[in-house]
């Protein structure tokens, strides 16, 4: 089993960055990708990010192109999350996920493990 534990988030205003971090723990060779994924109060759960553990391929929401980058460090068994020009759309719980079949794509039902969270707020 993986365990994953994000941290990073934060208050912060329009325009701002922030970096969130992810670290795995446990059974990680059984982790192939990863993803990012967020949900605002009242909504779905969205599809952020994801990258492949092996290889680094990426893949964006549209609305986040541009502006965020997902990255992996091997050696410290941890994804990463850059935001830049945060937007007050962009308020969510960010959660990271993980899946063994290096499915690199927006359908949370694929991904088998989940951290607990962590809070993004961008204020106006």
């Amino acid at each position: 089993q993986v365990q994953l534990v994000e941290s990073g988030g934060g208050l912060v205003q329009a325009g701002d960055s922030l970096r969130l971090s992810c670290l795995l723990s446990g059974r990680t060779f059984s982790s192939s990708a990863m993803g990012w994924f967020r949900q605002a109060p009242g909504k779905e759960r969205e599809f952020v990010s994801a990258i492949s553990w092996i290889g680094g391929t990426t893949y964006y929401a549209d609305s986040v192109k541009g502006r965020f980058t997902i990255s992996r460090d091997i050696a410290k068994n941890t994804v990463y999350l850059q935001m830049n020009s945060l937007r007050p759309e962009d308020t969510a719980v960010y959660y990271c996920a993980a899946n063994p079949r290096a499915y690199v794509g927006r359908d949370w039902h694929r991904y088998d493990s989940w951290g607990q969270g962590t809070q993004v707020s961008v204020s106006s």
